[in-house]
This record gives C-alpha cells, sequence and structure tokens, in this order.
C-alpha cells in the first residue's frame, strides 16, 4: 500500500468516528430539546453557544487556526440547534436501519 492509500484510509476510518461522534452529539441535542420544551426555554441559548465555542478555541492545539475551529463548530451548532427546535415541536428524528 502506497503511503497516499495508507493516509486515504486513516482519513476514512477518522470520518467514520467523526460521524459516529456527530450522531451521538445530536441525540444529546434532541434530548435537551425535549428538556428545554419541558421547561420552557428557548431553543438558542447563545451565552452556551458563546461558551462551547469558547471552550472549543481553549482546547484547539492545530493544525486548523482558531477561526476554522470555530467556523467548523458554529455549524455544528446550527444543526444541532435545528434538531432541538424540531424535538420541542415533537418532530420524528430521522434514523437509518
Amino acid at each position: 500500500m502506497s503511503d497516499l492509500a495508507a493516509w486515504r484510509k486513516k482519513i476514512d476510518e477518522i470520518d467514520q468516528q467523526l460521524v459516529k461522534l456527530l450522531n451521538e452529539r445530536s441525540r444529546c441535542a434532541v434530548e435537551i430539546g425535549h428538556l428545554k420544551k419541558a421547561l420552557s426555554i428557548a431553543a438558542w441559548q447563545p451565552e452556551r453557544e458563546a461558551e462551547i465555542l469558547r471552550n472549543i478555541v481553549q482546547s484547539n492545539h492545530g493544525p486548523l487556526d482558531d477561526a476554522a475551529v470555530r467556523r467548523l463548530f458554529e455549524r455544528i451548532i446550527d444543526e444541532a440547534r435545528a434538531l432541538e427546535r424540531h424535538s420541542m415541536e415533537g418532530g420524528e428524528l430521522h434514523k437509518k436501519e
């Protein structure tokens, strides 16, 4: 196997781990949405989002720069918020069989 093939295989393995972790994180967001609905709390919590982004940037050791990590997590948070809102509205989760 060439070095290129080995690196691509490693990236594929990491991608699989990322998908698993992103879905796990998303399941947490859905549960938080249920709790927010029960407690009559708004889905959007700007102070919590700012806290998450601060924590992520503080834990970043590169090679991605802080702005790149921030952009990635802003997108992750946007998707999580959409799931929270959906669960607060009583929507069903998308599940692949």
